[in-house]
């Protein structure tokens, strides 16, 4: 780029997918493109009608028939989005069409005998006719999982779906009440407890609204104000374009909650940047990984999950957004630290300033953007509008957008827009429906209350080793499940025994979805760090190590604020700022410890390197550590032993330092 004034240009072909959305192996094609489209607009007044009470023609639905309707229309259109053999887009085939048109008929059934269903308690005595219709969409939903969340997910959705049918024949603990098949079935279609129990709801309620604010944020240029903006602020200083990758990729995953597409859409622009400036491939895939890891745990947005979060809490969004407010500035102060040092070390210089663009223009290219944003934090925090404030904010971001020429919405984006959108939500439904099977099996067997109690046993009334194996549990389940599809599950099997164990609610169910999104970056699976490892050219299972060292916060800062409920704001003001204050102290000795390497003072290296790094390391999760009853030190006792730990090892590094001042 030479010119100073212009916006830093996306790689050739990336633009497109950044305000069009999707790849063009993800786009449809033929009559499929303009049935997602009106199916996805339909949905879309459905929703604004249910949750604005507009009464459009005189509507009002009632909660399960609109359910109904909303999530039995995506199920449908996701049989035009996901190819049989996997993948999105093309030409659906006949069976597919097939699919989608039983889809739509078992909807129909659905929709129209709601009120009956409800007033009978079809879930214990649904009538013939009903109980086919329940096994035809139970299929449905198995076969949508299967397309939309992968083999995995599907296997495991299967096993959990007909549990009830044996599990009275499990051994101890894991036994339950057992069912016929045709009890189970209708159970999962019409209760409130299975696939319409609470992802639904809240997915039907909240989570709509901010997947479409987001889905329109991305494909109106909000990708590109980010880059610029992290590329003004931080550009310039060592190790600058990883740093602009950390910005970026934390503003965009906020928006999108997706590891993948967040890889995708900023590690185009990410990872060339940073092999320029000298980092190695692995280095550069591994730190667009963990920045779009972190994105999907950073507020305001932070995907659907934290919205279905909030309905299992039965707390208000706003209340759930800012206690992750602290522990994502935690991961991303590691991760900050860690490229620091790591570039500190090498001696790596930022972007030339001619090649980044001035802050002003960007503000002054981009001030819309920070309006909406504006708009949606006080409609969300100040007027506690959850379910309507995204709308709002979406339709000035359209508004406002039309007035910029470099992204109008003409026709063509526009449909590719909406295709996206409803791509989007299709994928997001058939993933829940599917997550609701294993929840209505854990009702309809009562396995989850029996569970709480043989984990409670098994770990001894230890709070430490329930957590160990919380987080090992959430880990295997994390690599074959979506986040919010692991999340779901663990709130129901994992959550109840660790808050029996004493441990605030709330710091339960952001340490378990912390703990899910472990395995985007950690082998053997690492699916972020091997999507970007593509992109990069770099080993997929050296980069995910990479990952590992470079976002190790992510494996500790659970650990921290689970323990310590003043690390989620759940604590008088001046214990909030003790806590946060040593936790970042101990977190920037942490990472410097794995990589070698104190910013600001020297390298740890040769034979005493080791050595040192681990002392430094104590010493950080000293300095970090909780005030618990786990170990009997405060705050004080903590941070002081801590600080003599780390002391030899800077003093150590500081001497070492021969080189002089690094650069900046």
């Amino acid at each position: 780029m030479t010119d100073q004034n212009a916006q830093t240009p996306l790689p050739k072909g990336v633009e497109q997918v950044a305000i069009d959305g999707g790849t063009p192996s993800e786009r449809i094609a033929g009559p499929a493109r303009w049935v997602v489209v009106a199916g996805t607009l339909f949905s879309l007044i459905l929703v604004i009608n249910q949750l604005f009470n507009l009464q459009i023609l005189g509507i009002v639905l009632i909660e399960g028939r609109y359910l109904y309707i909303l999530g039995g229309l995506f199920l449908a259109l996701s049989f035009l989005i996901f190819q049989m053999r996997g993948g999105k887009g093309g030409v659906p085939s006949l069976l597919d069409w097939a699919l989608f048109a039983l889809a739509l008929a078992c909807t129909g059934y659905l929709a129209q005998t709601a009120q009956t269903n409800l007033s009978q308690g079809w879930e214990y005595a649904a009538p013939q006719t009903a109980q086919y219709v329940s096994v035809a969409f139970f299929f449905l939903i198995l076969e949508a999982t299967r397309r939309a969340g992968g083999l995995v997910l599907f296997l495991i959705v299967c096993f959990f779906a007909f549990y009830p049918t044996f599990a009275g024949h499990v051994p101890d603990p894991f036994s339950g009440f057992q069912s016929t098949l045709m009890q189970t079935v209708p159970y999962h279609v019409f209760s409130a407890e299975s696939s319409f129990g609470i992802p639904m709801k809240a997915f039907g309620g909240v989570v709509i609204g901010f997947i479409l604010f987001g889905a329109v944020l991305q494909r109106t240029g909000g990708g590109q104000f980010f880059n610029d903006l992290a590329l003004g602020l931080v550009g310039g200083y060592r190790g600058g374009a990883a740093k602009v990758s950390i910005f970026a990729s934390g503003f965009m995953g906020s928006m999108s909650g997706s590891v993948i597409s967040n890889v995708l859409t900023t590690g185009a622009v990410s990872i060339p940047a940073m092999r320029k400036t000298g980092f190695s491939a692995k280095t550069a895939a591994a730190t667009e990984a963990c920045a779009s890891t972190g994105g999907v745990l950073m507020p305001p947005i932070m995907g659907a999950t934290a919205f279905i979060m909030a309905s299992f809490l039965s707390r208000p969004y706003v209340e759930i957004a800012l206690a992750a407010a602290i522990p994502s500035i935690l991961f991303y102060w590691g991760l900050f630290t860690g490229i620091d040092a790591y570039a500190a070390k090498r001696g790596l210089r930022g972007l030339p300033r001619p090649d980044l663009p001035r802050l002003k223009e960007v503000m002054k290219e981009g001030w819309p953007y920070i309006f909406v944003f504006a708009l949606l934090l006080y409609m969300m925090i100040g007027l506690r509008q959850e379910s309507s404030a995204p709308f709002y904010a979406t339709a000035l971001l359209l508004v406002v957008n039309q007035f910029r020429a470099r992204f109008r919405l003409n026709k063509q984006r526009l449909g590719n827009m909406i295709v996206g959108v409803g791509m989007g939500l299709a994928e997001l439904t058939a993933i829940l429906l599917g997550v609701g099977l294993i929840v209505g099996s854990f009702s309809a067997t009562g396995l989850a209350g029996t569970l709480v109690n043989e984990l409670v046993f098994m770990a001894g009334d230890n709070t430490l080793v329930l957590l160990l194996m919380g987080a090992m549990t959430a880990f295997i389940f994390g690599m074959g499940m979506t986040v919010t599809a692991c999340y779901i599950f663990l709130a129901v099997v994992l959550a109840p025994a660790l808050e029996a164990g004493g441990l605030n609610t709330l710091a339960v169910h952001l340490f378990i979805l912390y703990w899910g999104m472990v395995s985007y970056i950690t082998p053997p699976v690492a699916l972020g760090a091997f999507a970007a490892s593509t992109m990069a050219g770099s080993n997929p299972i050296a980069t995910g190590f990479e990952a590992m060292r470079l976002g190790g916060v992510i494996y500790i800062a659970p650990f921290f604020f689970v323990l310590n409920p003043a690390l989620i704001g759940q604590a008088p003001a001046w214990e909030v700022v003790v806590a946060l204050s040593c936790a970042m102290i101990g977190v920037a000795m942490i990472s410097s410890a794995l990589q070698g390497y104190i910013s600001l003072i020297g390298p740890l290296e040769g034979a005493s390197g080791m050595p040192l790094r681990i002392l430094l390391f104590c010493g950080g999760v000293l300095i970090a550590m909780p005030q618990t009853g786990l170990v009997s030190l405060g705050y004080a006792s903590s941070f002081l032993i801590g600080a003599v730990l780390c002391a030899l090892p800077m003093f150590t590094a500081w001497r070492s330092n021969a080189a002089g001042p690094n650069p900046t």
